[in-house]
């Protein structure tokens, strides 16, 4: 079953520019995953230091490989100290009998 996850973040303002390349490069690698069906990045019109990446995956299966790869060999230490809070992430199924 596909799934969605959101991952927010909330950058600091000062540190934005260096955030959004460190970011291109990561959800570079992100979008070239196994099983991943799309990433979009979504900016807060009234703060854009407040992103969130809207991920798609084929299963939960490709999504679990993912976050292992992020937790061990892919993991991103360059984002850390740009971040003003720390990351937000939420997974979610479809219910189709809604």
């Amino acid at each position: 079953m596909a799934i969605t996850a959101t991952l927010e973040l909330r950058f600091k303002p000062e540190l934005l520019d260096e955030a959004r390349t460190v970011l291109r490069r990561v959800l570079e690698e992100t979008r070239a995953f196994s099983g991943n069906l799309g990433v979009d990045v979504l900016v807060d019109r009234e703060d854009p230091s407040h992103l969130v990446a809207y991920e798609r995956w084929e299963s939960e299966e490709h999504d679990a490989a993912y976050r292992e790869f992020r937790a061990g060999p892919g993991q991103v230490t360059e984002l850390g100290p740009l971040l003003a809070a720390a990351p937000v992430l939420t997974v979610f199924t479809t219910d189709p009998a809604i």
